[in-house]
């Protein structure tokens, strides 16, 4: 399964911005960039086939990640917190497109 990325790695400088994702496999999003998110303004967006966003930011104090689907529309998002194994998991069994049964758990969250 295959999906299109951007993220920002600010310690390595890195950026893909969302108007220029990138496609790649979720194998590779997991191996290559999950362990990249590591300071506390990195995160990292996928983009399924229906154009919805799957959104992750690393909370280095608390060493977790909180994990979203953003509503642009309605300024908030579904979200909750998951340490490494747990997002590793969900990784693992990407859906194929992200909604709010895929990942349990999920609150509504106001911006």
């Amino acid at each position: 399964m295959h999906y299109r990325v951007f993220y920002l790695f600010e310690r390595a400088g890195e950026a893909v911005s969302s108007a220029s994702a990138v496609e790649m496999s979720a194998r590779a999003i997991r191996e290559q960039l999950l362990p990249r998110l590591q300071s506390e303004d990195d995160y990292l967006g996928i983009i399924d086939a229906d154009e919805n966003v799957l959104q992750i930011l690393f909370e280095p104090a608390a060493s977790r990640y909180w994990v979203e689907l953003p509503i642009d529309a309605a300024k908030a998002s579904y979200g909750r917190h998951m340490a490494l194994e747990e997002l590793d998991e969900l990784m693992q069994c990407l859906p194929q497109v992200f909604d709010r049964a895929a990942i349990p758990g999920l609150e509504y969250r106001p911006w």
